[in-house]
């Protein structure tokens, strides 16, 4: 079968569009409202001074999760790879939290107070990238 005839299962979509849409949906908001955006999110005002050049910056790189999230769903047979950079980038991510907290730059506070948006979809997206990659008898 061509790669291009290859496609997800149903729920398989679905989770990726999910994962997809929370990251454009984030991503468009650190770039329409960067200010509603820093004062909104949980703990984001403790992690430096408001600065809408940074967040529109970072906004951009959540946009590029969701397009490659999206990726993932056009084109499964390279799901891994794709949904591999998500899985880097947010790891990165994490673990600068991690390293910040633990070097007194962030509350302890921050264990919790991340760990839905932060510490959680590193995990969620290698989870995505293993349940989605090809498998070999």
């Amino acid at each position: 079968m061509p790669p291009s005839a290859l496609r997800h299962p149903p729920l398989k979509t679905a989770a990726l569009g999910l994962f997809a849409i929370i990251w454009l949906g984030n991503g468009l908001w650190m770039l329409a409202d960067p200010a509603g955006w820093y004062a909104s999110v949980a703990g984001v005002p403790n992690t430096g001074p408001y600065n809408p050049h940074f967040v529109r910056d970072i906004g951009c790189a959540y946009l590029m999760l969701g397009l490659l999230s999206l990726g993932a769903i056009r084109w499964p047979s390279a799901a891994l790879p794709l949904l591999g950079a998500v899985t880097l980038y947010l790891t990165l991510h994490a673990l600068l939290h991690v390293w910040d907290i633990a070097a007194a730059r962030l509350p302890l506070s921050h264990l919790l107070i991340d760990l839905p948006g932060v510490f959680a979809p590193p995990v969620i997206a290698a989870a995505l990238a293993w349940w989605c990659a090809p498998k070999t008898n």
